[in-house]
C-alpha cells in the first residue's frame, strides 16, 4: 500500500516511532568535514524529517549504526570480566539506500555466517534492526555503479520513501507499520530503483588458481606505489569493509581495571598484517590495493557463492584524497584478466 504523508505528519510519525524505535538517518554535521568550512553527512539518531539529508549521498554508510567506529565490548577488573550491554533496548529503524541495505547482507555473511561462530556484539544489534528504503535519483550519483553490482534494488525493508518538497511518498510493506500511516492519503506508490548509472564496472572472470597467481604479479599494482597514501580513507567510507582491531584501556596505571574496545581497521594502513616475530605482509601500497580490489570483486563471492562484496556505492572514489578510482582499477583488472585468460587457453 502506498501513501502520501505531509512533512508535518511525517514528523509526528517519526516521534511516535521513537517510542519503540531508535530512528537513524543520514544527518548533516556542519563544519566537521575533511576541509575547512565543509560538512560531513553521516548516520545519527534523528527526531525530525528536517534532519534527514536525502538529496545527496551520505559521506559514510549505515554500517556505523551496527558497527560503530569505536565500541566497548567488555569491562574487566582483576580476574573478572563483564560483557557490555546495550544502552537502549529499543529496536532500530535505519533510513538507507538500496546499496547500503545490500551492504548489510555482506556484514551478515562475515559476522554471522563465516564459520561456526556468530559475533554476539553484531548479532544483538542486527536482530533489532529494520530498514527504510530511500529512493535514489534515477541514475544515482556520478560515482555510483550499483547497477553493475546488482545492488540497485533491495528487498529487506519495511517501508520505502521518496522525499518531495511538500511531503513524502511512501510504500509500506509491513502490516505492523499500518498504524502509523493508515490515516494518510492512499495511492499506488512504489519505490523506483536506479535503472542505469553514469559509470559501469566489468567484473573480471577469475576462474582458476593459475589466473589468481598471475594477477599478483601484474604491473598495474606498482602504479599505486607512487599514488596511494595508505591513509585508509577508502576503507573507512566503504559500506562493506568489516575489519576491526581490539585494544585494552586501563583506567589508571596502578590498576587492572579497564575495558576492551574494538575499532574499525583498514588493510591499507601500516601494521594491519603485523604478526608475532616482527613479520608483516603486503607492505607496499600496490600490494594493499590488490588485496582490497580482489576482496571486493572476487574473494567474497568465491567463499559465499552468492554475490560480490562491493555494492557499488562509490564512496571510496569520493573519499580518496589523491583521486584513485576504484572503478578504473576494476575495469583495468578486467582487461588484464581477459588477456591472461587468452594466454592460458
Amino acid at each position: 500500500m502506498g501513501y502520501f504523508v505531509s512533512n508535518e505528519k511525517f514528523d509526528q510519525i517519526i516521534n511516535k516511532m521513537g517510542e519503540k524505535y531508535r530512528v537513524y538517518a543520514p544527518k548533516r554535521f556542519e563544519g566537521q568535514g575533511r576541509y575547512s568550512d565543509t560538512d560531513v553527512i553521516r548516520y545519527d539518531e534523528i527526531t525530525s524529517i528536517k534532519e534527514i539529508v536525502h538529496d545527496v549521498k551520505s559521506t559514510y554508510s549505515a554500517k556505523e549504526v551496527l558497527t560503530p567506529l569505536n565500541q566497548t565490548i567488555m569491562y574487566f577488573t582483576e580476574g573478572k570480566y563483564t560483557e557490555s550491554q546495550l544502552k537502549d533496548e529499543r529496536d532500530i529503524l535505519i533510513f538507507a539506500r538500496a546499496c547500503d541495505i545490500n551492504a548489510i547482507k555482506r556484514f551478515d555473511d562475515i559476522y554471522l555466517k563465516n564459520g561456526s561462530y556468530e559475533d554476539p556484539y553484531y548479532k544483538r544489534v542486527r536482530e533489532k534492526t529494520k530498514f527504510i528504503l530511500m529512493e535514489c535519483p534515477s541514475n544515482g550519483w556520478d560515482t555510483c555503479f550499483c547497477v553493475s553490482m546488482g545492488t540497485n534494488k533491495a528487498e529487506e525493508y519495511v517501508f520505502g520513501v521518496k522525499f518531495l518538497v511538500e511531503g513524502v511518498m511512501l510504500e509500506n510493506k509491513e502490516n505492523e507499520f499500518n498504524e502509523y500511516f493508515s490515516e494518510n492519503e492512499k495511492n499506488d506508490f512504489t519505490v523506483t530503483p536506479v535503472s542505469q548509472n553514469q559509470r559501469e564496472v566489468k567484473i573480471p572472470e577469475i576462474n582458476s588458481k593459475e589466473i589468481e597467481n598471475k594477477i599478483k604479479t601484474l604491473d598495474m599494482w606498482k602504479e599505486y606505489d607512487k599514488r596511494c597514501l595508505e591513509c585508509g580513507s577508502c576503507t573507512v567510507a566503504c559500506s562493506t569493509c568489516t575489519c576491526f582491531t581490539t585494544y585494552d584501556i586501563n583506567y589508571s596505571s596502578d590498576t587492572d581495571a579497564g575495558e576492551r574496545r574494538r575499532m574499525h581497521a583498514s588493510c591499507h594502513i601500516d601494521g594491519f598484517t603485523s604478526i608475532a616475530g616482527g613479520h608483516s605482509f603486503r607492505n607496499t601500497p600496490g600490494d594493499k590495493m590488490r588485496f582490497k580490489v580482489l576482496h571486493k570483486i572476487h574473494d567474497h563471492k568465491a567463499l559465499f557463492k552468492e554475490y560480490q562484496m562491493c555494492v557499488g556505492c562509490g564512496r571510496c572514489e569520493e573519499r580518496c584524497p589523491v583521486g584513485i578510482s576504484f572503478i578504473h582499477a576494476v575495469n583495468r583488472l578486467a582487461q588484464e584478466v581477459d588477456k591472461l585468460n587468452k594466454e592460458v587457453k
